[in-house]
């Protein structure tokens, strides 16, 4: 039962920190990166899809994305996703082609990224620790029912932490990797 706990703590504590990498993948660092585009979706005979389900996206170079639609209708379509979107960019559209070119960051906007990012690895870290909490009571909850020792729980407990510590050390060097990318000119 104690392992089945952990393994179950230990998953969960990874899926929150892939999504933490997920969103900083999201926050741009003056570079072009076709997933600066994943968080963007278009409607798609009726229901809403990311745009690399109906596109090719690529890199032209180190500061502009291409995006070749399938189909020419969905050209206008994917061009005002992309343009309402908050990302702050602009497509040129040359036929059933689109170029996005990334506009250098100014030092305030890297700032605000720093922010969001900032941001970002606490809610990461409070999910973590609520992982870590909901383990520890399940825990208790078996001490409670006389299933396991005092002992016993208390080695959990400690694993539990060891593991929580483990994640949230990984939480800060991807922090401190996303801020040392946004700051690099």
């Amino acid at each position: 039962m104690l392992n089945e706990i952990r393994e179950d703590a230990k998953k969960r504590m990874q899926k929150s920190f892939e999504n933490l990498e997920t969103n900083f993948a999201k926050i741009r660092t003056g570079r072009a990166h076709p997933s600066i585009l994943d968080s963007i979706t278009v409607e798609y005979y009726g229901s809403q899809v990311p745009i690399s389900q109906v596109a090719n996206i690529n890199l032209e170079d180190s500061r502009t994305l291409t995006v070749q639609p399938w189909e020419q209708p969905m050209v206008s379509v994917i061009e005002k996703a992309i343009m309402m979107s908050d990302l702050g960019i602009n497509p040129v559209t040359v036929g059933n082609m689109m170029r996005i070119p990334m506009p250098p960051l100014t030092e305030e906007r890297r700032r605000d990224f720093i922010k969001v990012a900032r941001s970002e690895a606490e809610n990461a870290r409070v999910a973590i620790r609520n992982i870590r909490r909901d383990a520890n009571s399940d825990v208790k909850s078996l001490l409670k029912d006389k299933d396991i020792t005092e002992d016993e729980a208390r080695q959990s407990d400690d694993q539990i932490q060891k593991l929580t510590d483990e994640v949230i050390k990984k939480v800060d060097a991807a922090l401190a990797d996303k801020e040392a990318s946004l700051m690099d000119i």
